[in-house]
């Protein structure tokens, strides 16, 4: 009668009864022989073996998300109170982690909306660094990450001469190192720059950074 019950119940038959044909005759397989993840993996090899063959969907590879590393002080996660279980809460990184553009991500919002109600601020701001990242991955940038409270460091990026100057004049204390293809630019703070005012943070952070990139 609870929340995400059916799927326990579903994973439970599925170790007890079996998988069926990948791993045993009809109904008997021996998925609690194996493991879950070792079966999810025999399915997909048995997928691309197919393709490979000539099968339906033959010659269609998806090619893997380019790694970004994003290093920002941002509150992104899903907390415990609004996805109970750990399984759970690992599927729904796994699809985040996983969706190609931001469609998907919208796509995500919706299924997490209509299982669990409205994503709480840590998750609204998980998307967000998601979104960033494709961002990144169209700009070709591998890494944004926070030097401390000083600094944000956005690579590899290599500046021809003109860009440089502009990063100067938009950025004045910002250093591009051509050896490394880095920026260092230093890090924004709250209430338009005031002396003492905290640092940027959270959604705030990624939107200057979107504008930086």
């Amino acid at each position: 009668s609870e929340l995400g019950s059916g799927q326990a119940v579903a994973m439970k038959d599925l170790e007890i009864r079996g998988a069926g044909n990948i791993l045993g005759a009809e109904q008997s397989g021996h998925i609690a022989g194996v493991g879950f993840d070792l079966y999810v993996r025999l399915v997909g090899e048995a997928v691309q073996a197919f393709r490979a063959a000539g099968g339906a969907g033959a010659g269609i590879e998806e090619e893997p998300l380019a790694d970004v590393r994003v290093d920002l002080p941002v509150d992104a996660h899903v907390p415990h109170e609004y996805v109970d279980g750990e399984r759970l809460r690992l599927e729904v990184y796994r699809k985040i982690a996983e969706a190609p553009d931001g469609d998907a991500l919208t796509a995500i919002t919706e299924e997490l909306t209509d299982r669990y109600g409205a994503p709480p601020e840590p998750v609204r701001n998980l998307m967000a660094v998601a979104a960033f990242r494709h961002i990144c991955r169209q700009a070709g940038v591998a890494e944004v990450a926070a030097l401390g409270t000083a600094s944000i460091k956005v690579g590899p990026v290599e500046l021809p001469d003109s860009i440089q100057l502009r990063l100067k004049r938009l950025y004045p204390k910002s250093t591009y190192k051509a050896a490394s293809n880095q920026v260092t630019v230093p890090r924004p703070t709250e209430a338009g720059g005031r002396m003492g005012a905290p640092p940027l943070r959270d959604t705030a952070l990624l939107d200057w950074c979107v504008q930086l990139l």
